[in-house]
């Protein structure tokens, strides 16, 4: 029997991401400022394409610029664009798609 895994090549995906600087951007969410008070954690959402399912339960993810992301399939911060979030934010899963079309 077959592993079936919930993640496939070419699923668009949005993956929450924790950063730290002086000034969090638009897109920045949950906001807090840190102790000493010169920065803040927030969380940015990040528009990425499945590459490649390894058989280790992780996957690999690639960036609108062509990076490339190894994460587990389980990490609380990943999880599948659904069908409002693939059309609003199209033009960000658009070109990442072509990419990982042309290398498949």
């Amino acid at each position: 029997m077959a592993l079936q895994f919930p993640y496939k090549a070419g699923d668009c995906v949005i993956y929450r991401k924790t950063k730290h600087s002086t000034q969090p951007g638009p897109r920045a969410r949950s906001i807090n400022p840190n102790p000493n008070g010169d920065e803040y954690t927030y969380l940015v959402d990040k528009f990425w394409v499945v590459e490649e399912v390894l058989s280790n339960q992780d996957i690999i993810l690639r960036t609108r610029r062509g990076k490339r992301h190894t994460v587990s399939m389980d990490d609380p911060n990943l999880r599948k664009a659904n069908i409002w979030e693939r059309f609003w934010h199209r033009d960000r899963f658009e070109s990442m798609l072509e990419q990982v079309a042309e290398e498949n």
